[in-house]
């Protein structure tokens, strides 16, 4: 049956930052299909140049207001591999603790307050507040929890304070570990009622196979602070291989750049890591994937919210091994870091290149530095997980369209709504590019 489609969503809701989708059917043929970055870029990379490489993870912290503390330690890893400063493990084990907490804070928004509504047949999160109010206080109580996590251990979530290059200015205590212990286990139980709560909703049944990368490494841990670069086609390589992986290129319409390796596009975030280390995860990760019936490789990209749930599992009961463990051990509190110390002199000051690689909760997030012999910055440059996302968004589109050719254009436009939300994008984040008309 020839049909004619004309859809143009402008400003897709309930993602971050700016996007358009647009479709085209002329006589039942798919003539247009885009997903187009309408945000202005904000040049994050151009104004670190001439500032010291002390300064970048506050500075880079505020490329996103929901991945704030990724962005904090991508920017800090690149900088210590420039300066050559090797963390602790005490501070390496906090900092782990730090990413599961933005893991689970970013995941838990995702799932309950911008996913679960498709789901359900709202149109916002609002409608929940009547028809299951048990639901949205256990989604708002666990948000909440997630943002004091973070509070107790780096001062705030948005732009944390007191993480840095060289480890922390503040150390917990052990009053604030035991806090941190006991909201971690409310967590505990609020996460499997969240699994529960999903293995009885209805995710759509669609399939695209992609190249999915992520983070890999060798030992036993589920990666995401640290790890080299690796594809479910079976590639891996060094983390300062990256522009190899990303091979940047730009298209007219959008003002992000899109990313492919050895095919077309690839895609990042929760799916393509437990594509990739889903042995890795936490049984009880584990046990709740087989709930939810999500089984390697899964090629739906709506599962990739089913992903984020499964993680979330493995990031709260990953966290309490590790507060446990710090507890064990007790707070060696002459590592903290003085907040001038470059100043002081008691950090070093050198030449350097660096590359940060981390999982943050949207995918594979990579920071290179370049800085000076008086560690000053001369080159920056931050690939995106939505920038690696995108161009696989709109090939999935491209895909979906003619499979749902039939059903009406408001069916039509709200499975390809659904299809972009099931990645999350970070769309301020991924803006890099301006158009400029010379005259």
């Amino acid at each position: 049956m020839s049909q004619n489609i004309n859809i143009n969503v402008n400003y897709l809701t309930r993602v971050e930052g700016h996007g358009n989708i647009v479709v085209e059917v002329k006589d039942g043929k798919l003539e247009i299909c885009r997903l187009e970055i309408v945000e202005s870029p904000r040049f994050f990379e151009a104004f670190l140049r001439g500032r010291s490489i002390y300064e970048a993870p506050h500075i880079t912290s505020r490329i996103c207001g929901i991945c704030a503390c990724g962005h904090t330690l991508a920017s800090i890893q690149a900088a210590e591999d420039a300066l050559g400063i090797k963390p602790s493990e005490q501070t390496t084990l906090l900092r782990k603790l730090l990413l599961h907490y933005e893991h689970l804070d970013s995941h838990l928004l995702h799932i309950y307050l911008l996913v679960a509504p498709d789901l359900v047949g709202v149109p916002s999160f609002v409608p929940l507040i009547k028809t299951h109010p048990d639901v949205v206080r256990r989604a708002l109580k666990m948000k909440r929890l997630c943002n004091e996590l973070c509070d107790i251990l780096v001062g705030r979530h948005v732009h944390p304070i007191s993480t840095v290059v060289g480890g922390f200015t503040k150390l917990p205590r052990v009053n604030d570990l035991e806090e941190m212990h006991k909201r971690l286990l409310e967590l505990q139980k609020d996460m499997e009622a969240t699994v529960e709560l999903f293995s009885k909703l209805t995710f759509p049944d669609f399939e695209r196979d992609t190249e999915y990368v992520a983070l890999v490494n060798d030992g036993d841990e589920y990666p995401l602070l640290y790890g080299d670069i690796g594809s479910t086609d079976g590639y891996r390589v060094s983390k300062y291989e990256y522009k190899n992986v990303t091979n940047e290129f730009i298209v007219p319409y959008a003002t992000a750049k899109r990313t492919r390796w050895h095919r077309d596009s690839y895609a990042v975030g929760a799916l393509a890591r437990f594509n990739l280390n889903h042995e890795k995860l936490h049984p009880k990760a584990k046990q709740a994937a087989n709930v939810l019936n999500l089984k390697p490789k899964c090629i739906n990209p709506y599962f990739n919210t089913v992903a984020q749930i499964v993680e979330c599992v493995h990031c709260v009961e990953d966290a309490i091994r590790i507060v446990e463990t710090v507890w064990q051990n007790g707070i060696n509190y002459d590592e903290i870091v003085v907040p001038d110390i470059n100043e002081l002199g008691k950090l070093p000051q050198r030449a350097g290149e660096g590359v940060g690689a981390v999982e943050v909760p949207r995918g594979l997030l990579i920071h290179h530095y370049e800085c000076d012999e008086r560690g000053i910055f001369r080159n920056a440059n931050c690939v995106i997980p939505t920038n690696q996302n995108t161009h696989n968004i709109e090939l999935d589109m491209l895909k979906l369209v003619p499979e749902i050719i039939n059903k009406s254009q408001k069916e039509i436009t709200l499975a390809l709504e659904m299809l972009v939300r099931a990645y999350d994008p970070c769309i301020s984040c991924s803006v890099h590019m301006v158009e400029v008309n010379f005259k």
